[in-house]
């Protein structure tokens, strides 16, 4: 036992003297690894009493509580040191924090604001929690209105304040706000909630990106020439897309835009249900009731509007092909080249 004291001092003493990361990591391996003094100490309990065991092993943990203790709390300089020149201070530099990064989401989110500043869009956001009114109501859904079927609807308080479902709750808002300074271009990211069940694919919790255009003279072709743009610069000039006559309550004519499946290339697989295809988003020129509810002519002003789900979007980009991944901790960003 006073060999363990001699043997903590002298060690501690040796510890407190090193000034660079390597030497400080060559006593930790000389202390704590595999086939330093701790381990070699710890061998030799088979040669004393079985009354001193105890006691003895007992100590020994100890004595390497306090070797690593020591070693976590030394500061260092810089893994070299130059002489004769000034040495950086880092502490702890054995063991240098672990850098974080960006969700994807997040990535994809800011090259779709840069892409849509220069495009001259403001850029919104609003409460995640929103009335009927505008989640619905003055985006042409009313009560009966059988789209809201299609939206399983979580509610805060029923039937009047709810999760919004979608980000055209922004764009009701914008249009009710600023119908006395039009014209209108905007676009806002934002996150939507839906009571779906959960799978590679959906998500009850997941990322649109909206946008909205309102001006004189707006047609289905800058609609279209700006979702084109918007996938080019996501995804390149080889990206493939079509459109697809849809309906949505809030648009009319509606279009459908969809990204051959980035996993198989169109030849189907589990994630695009064998079609070939992924659903991107929904969009359209904006239904005249719509701009009638927020005040505005049908009759002098158009425009056009779409939302897309972020989450899809960004795992085209970086290759992730469950959507769950999305919401884990161990997610690392790679993205991916079409």
């Amino acid at each position: 036992m006073n060999n363990l004291k001699i043997i903590e001092q002298e060690w501690l003493t040796k510890i407190d003297k090193i000034v660079t990361a390597n030497k400080l990591e060559e006593v930790r391996i000389e202390l704590l690894g595999r086939h330093g003094l701790l381990n070699d100490l710890f061998t030799k309990m088979k040669d004393l009493p079985s009354d001193q065991k105890k006691q003895y092993g007992q100590e020994l943990n100890e004595l390497k509580n306090v070797f690593e203790n020591a070693i976590n709390q030394k500061t260092l300089t810089s893994t070299q040191t130059i002489t004769g020149k000034a040495s950086i201070q880092l502490p702890n530099a054995f063991q240098l924090p672990k850098l974080g990064h960006l969700h994807p989401i997040t990535v994809t989110e800011q090259k779709l604001n840069n892409l849509f500043r220069d495009l001259g869009f403001s850029i919104y956001a609003s409460p995640e929690i929103d009335t009927d009114e505008y989640n619905f109501e003055r985006l042409n859904v009313p009560q009966n209105h059988p789209a809201r079927d299609m939206q399983d609807t979580i509610y805060i308080q029923e039937p009047d304040y709810l999760l919004r479902t979608q980000t055209s709750t922004i764009e009701a808002h914008l249009l009710d706000e600023c119908k006395d300074k039009l014209p209108i271009r905007a676009a806002f990211p934002g996150s939507v909630y839906r009571n779906e069940k959960v799978n590679r694919s959906n998500h009850f919790i997941f990322h649109q990106y909206q946008a909205v255009v309102v001006d004189k003279n707006i047609t289905m072709k800058d609609l279209i020439g700006t979702m084109d743009l918007m996938f080019k610069t996501l995804y390149g000039p080889d990206v493939v897309v079509r459109y697809r006559c849809k309906y949505y309550p809030e648009v009319e004519p509606g279009v459908g835009p969809d990204m051959q499946c980035f996993h198989c290339h169109g030849a189907g697989c589990p994630l695009c249900k064998y079609a070939g295809w992924i659903e991107m988003g929904g969009s359209g020129m904006i239904h005249p009731k719509v701009l009638q509810k927020a005040g505005i002519d049908p009759k002098v002003w158009s425009g056009f509007a779409f939302g897309m789900g972020l989450d899809r979007w960004t795992m085209a980009q970086t290759n992730i092909k469950d959507i769950r991944t999305l919401m884990g901790g161990n997610l690392a960003y790679k993205p991916n080249k079409l």
